[in-house]
Order: structure tokens, then C-alpha cells, then sequence
């Protein structure tokens, strides 16, 4: 049955954000999905997506993209980029082509990185001559690139890395069946490290129906490094009770005070695809989908800043939120999200204070 839409009711995380500014801009590449973490040397590591502008088309990402590693001072920045964190290998790997959407975490004494994989490797061709396709041809293999994304993990005793893929033969969660929820692909990790000691390993996936919908599912194991299970229970973040094409994607997940927390991008949750979404749960796995509240504003209410003029309308909106925790009382301090437009036209970094 299909439910009245939620009221954009602002929640406590909402009320507390400030804009500060933009980060890692740059004329060459396109930046995106910006993920802090304090190094072991007390500065600010963050392992971003980039993408040169040849590819800056609506599928750069899932063609060349890489994560690259910057370092700071301050959670402010600046950063000056320092090296490329992981690439796609090429070959016939499940993450050939592209890496994107990193997400990075400290477990012990370990870093651990997540990020998503494409493999373009059964299309006959190579990247440099994606663009060189016919329309048609792009179009096509658009989709199959779309279907190959899976979810990765890299460990690494340091954040200057080298990291160490875990899911060097396999992804760690693949695709379930064609008719299943996230039969399409698995993408855009999160991760919570449980009080309990099990490691939640979150996931959006995608279907293959004619309106699809993107819904969240999570992966559970005892280990670090896997093997993860789904949870039966999946999917555990679904908006498709308000209406077939109310959807999300980005969640971010962490654990504090005895509670749950995550933030994402609402995809008409609120009768628009700029408002991020607040959610909470007592377990990790029943979340508050039946009352969800505003995580954030569209972009203008912290950067007034005019829309980049793409391939799409687009009014100014955060996507990949992702949280720097103050070291010191572990508490959300400041949120990276990635933003269209800039300097450059282009996309970059933005970040904004949490003022808890």
C-alpha cells in the first residue's frame, strides 16, 4: 500500500550544518565522493574520485575513474594530492576499469577503504576508444558498465597505504538474481564496525524492473576482511512505499551513542532530489524509513552558488556525504560531500562544519 509522503521535518544534524568551503578543485579532472579520515600522523587523508574531462560526460565514472589521496592540516583543507590510492587493474578483474565511491574507516589498528568497481573488459574495446563509439554503441555499453558494478574493500597498516585489496578474485557482495531487488549491481558501500563485534557492510542495489529503484541492503560478518553474508532481511532501506521511483542512494553509517545513524541522498523523498535524508535504528538493520527526517538542504542554503549547466537540469545538490570524526571525542565533525559547479564549472569537494 502506498503511504502519504513524509513532512520535510529538519532534524537536529540539519539544524547544526554550516557551509565552509569547497576543496580539491582542480581544470583537470573531475572530482568527486571526498572521503576523510585522520592518519596516524594526526593529518587529514582524503581518498577522493577523479575522472579527466575528456570523460566528463555523464559516465566518466564508470569508464576511467580513479581514487586519488590527498593530505592536509586541516579539516578545512587545503589538501595537496599525494598519489593514486587504487585504479582500476585492467585485465579481466571485476574492477578493471573504474574505481569510484571510496569510503574510508579505521578498525584497529587498520584502514580500510571501500569503493565500488566496474569492468568494462567484454566490450571489445579499450577505454581510450569508448568515445570514438557511435552514439548507439555508447548508449549500450552505458548500461552494461552500469550492470558490472560491484563492492571492493582495500586494507592498509597506514593511511599513505599501499593498500591491499581484499577482494582481489571477488567482489565482496555481488549481484543477487535477475528478479531480486539488487539483481542490477552492488554499489556504494557503507560500513559500521558493531558494538558486538560484527562488521556491518552496507550496499545500494539496484533492480531490473521497468521503473527501477534504488534500495539499501546490508552484508554481515565476523570478520574484517569476509566473508559477508546478506541479511535476509534485505532490503532495509526502501522508499518505494511512497511510490515506485522514491528512492535513495550515498548512505553514510556510523554508531553513536547507543544509536545507529545515517544520512544519504534522498531521491524524491521529500518531493525533491536535493534534500538529504536522516535515519536512525537500534540495531543497524530496522531503520526509520516510516519517519524520516531532512539530513541536509540543497546546496544553496550553504553555498550560494548558480547550477552547472549539464546534461540535466540540476539545482545544487550534495551527493556521497561522508563524516571526519574530531579524534578526540569521536563525535561527527565535519561533512565532505561532493558538489557540481565551482571554479571550474565542474565538480569538486564541499564541506561543511557539524556545530554539535
Amino acid at each position: 500500500m502506498k503511504m502519504k509522503m513524509p513532512t520535510p521535518i529538519e532534524s537536529d544534524f540539519c539544524k547544526s550544518l554550516s557551509g565552509i568551503t569547497r576543496i580539491l578543485e582542480t581544470p583537470l579532472y573531475r572530482v568527486w565522493g571526498c572521503a576523510p579520515i585522520y592518519g596516524e600522523d594526526g593529518r587529514i587523508h582524503v581518498y577522493y574520485s577523479r575522472w579527466k574531462h575528456k570523460y566528463a560526460k555523464p559516465i566518466g565514472w564508470l569508464i576511467s575513474c580513479e581514487l586519488a589521496h590527498a593530505v592536509g592540516d586541516s579539516p578545512e583543507g587545503p589538501f595537496e594530492f599525494v598519489d593514486i590510492a587504487l585504479e582500476g587493474r585492467g585485465g579481466e578483474y571485476w574492477d578493471s576499469w573504474s574505481v569510484h565511491n571510496p569510503s574510508v574507516y579505521k578498525v584497529g589498528n587498520k584502514f580500510v577503504l571501500l569503493y565500488m568497481g566496474t569492468d568494462g573488459s567484454k566490450l571489445g574495446i579499450s577505454k581510450d576508444e569508448f568515445l570514438d563509439q557511435t552514439q548507439e554503441d555508447q548508449d549500450r555499453m552505458h548500461m552494461e558498465l552500469v550492470a558490472s558494478q560491484r563492492v571492493g574493500m582495500a586494507i592498509s597498516d597506514s593511511a599513505n597505504g599501499p593498500w591491499k585489496r581484499v577482494s582481489d578474485g571477488r567482489p565482496m557482495v555481488d549481484v543477487g538474481g535477475l528478479d531480486e531487488w539488487d539483481g542490477v549491481c552492488t554499489t556504494n558501500p557503507g560500513f559500521v564496525a558493531t558494538p558486538e563485534g560484527k562488521y556491518y557492510l552496507y550496499y545500494k542495489g539496484l533492480d531490473s524492473a521497468v521503473i527501477r529503484n534504488r534500495r539499501y541492503g546490508v552484508a554481515i560478518s565476523d570478520n574484517l576482511e569476509g566473508p559477508y553474508k546478506k541479511y535476509e532481511g534485505n532490503p532495509i532501506i526502501d522508499f518505494s512505499c511512497y511510490g515506485p521511483a522514491i528512492q535513495c542512494e550515498d548512505a553514510y553509517m556510523w554508531y553513536e551513542d547507543g544509536v545507529y545513524k545515517s544520512i544519504m541522498r534522498g531521491m524524491g523523498v521529500f518531493g525533491n532530489q536535493e534534500d538529504g535524508v536522516y535515519l536512525i535504528s537500534s540495531d543497524g538493520l530496522k531503520w526509520s524509513t516510516d519517519r524520516p527526517e531532512v539530513a541536509f538542504w540543497k546546496s544553496v542554503n550553504y553555498f550560494p552558488e548558480e547550477a552547472e549547466p549539464l546534461f540535466r537540469p540540476l539545482k545544487g545538490r550534495f551527493e556521497r556525504p561522508q563524516i571526519l570524526f574530531n579524534p578526540e571525542t569521536n563525535k561527527p565533525d565535519y561533512l565532505y560531500c561532493s558538489l557540481r559547479g565551482g571554479v571550474y564549472n565542474s565538480a569538486s569537494g564541499a564541506i561543511l562544519k557539524i556545530n554539535q
